[in-house]
């Protein structure tokens, strides 16, 4: 099995430190260079993916980078432009991968709170989240993910932000005579990380071209029937 060479763009956020840390526990992988643009540094070091997890500026730095490389990029950084967004949906010279949330669970999560949107049309609607004090954007990227599911509106979204909370989503429908409650708690970030390392790999395989967690699902969907 060929090892992936991962350089990882963010290396000083929590996200970018689990990868690190992963990585080393996985023989499938290498650790290309921690750095990046972001600070200035030229990057001149072999890598099969590129693997950002940084600021809205960072990340177009590095897709540039992966670019100039002719190599896979994947990004969780939220609260991008959309020009950058389109950018990466245009893309035809390398594989580009791009979700608000890097989590399988959480993307099957979100599908089921858009079938239980159809499936109680009729309830009153609230999405709720929850993170840590340092997260800068809110509502957060997966909430609006999830808004957007179901067409709720993102201004409607409410949230919290409390102490080292990884994340928690709630999604609730309620009547005068009953109420449903779904909810996805991750318990710490190696969930985020070992999510993008599988993407990671499975990205590395792929035709030039711009992918999302759907494209994702459907392979490991085909993975556990064969």
């Amino acid at each position: 099995m060929k090892q992936v060479k991962v350089l990882i763009n963010g290396i000083n956020g929590k996200m970018g430190q689990a990868l690190q840390r992963l990585i080393q526990t996985r023989p499938e992988f290498g650790l290309s260079f921690a750095g990046g643009r972001e600070s200035g540094e030229e990057v001149h070091v072999d890598f099969d993916v590129l693997i950002d997890f940084s600021t809205p500026q960072g990340a177009q730095e590095a897709f540039a980078l992966a670019k100039q490389h002719r190599k896979a990029f994947l990004t969780g950084t939220t609260n991008l432009p959309e020009t950058f967004l389109f950018q990466m949906q245009a893309e035809e010279k390398i594989p580009v991968f791009y979700a608000p949330n890097v989590s399988l669970s959480v993307y099957f999560f979100t599908e089921l709170v858009r079938q239980a949107a159809r499936m109680y049309g009729g309830y009153a609607t609230k999405l709720h989240e929850i993170h840590h004090v340092h997260k800068k954007d809110a509502p957060s990227g997966t909430a609006k993910n999830i808004a957007a599911a179901i067409g709720f509106p993102t201004q409607q979204v409410t949230y919290e932000r409390v102490g080292e909370t990884v994340g928690t989503h709630v999604a609730q429908f309620a009547t005068d005579f009953d109420e449903i409650t779904l909810s996805h708690k991750a318990l710490n970030r190696d969930l985020f990380a070992a999510s993008a390392l599988d993407i990671a790999r499975w990205l590395v395989s792929q035709e030039k071209g711009f992918y999302t967690m759907k494209d994702f699902a459907k392979f490991k969907l085909k993975e556990q029937t064969k």
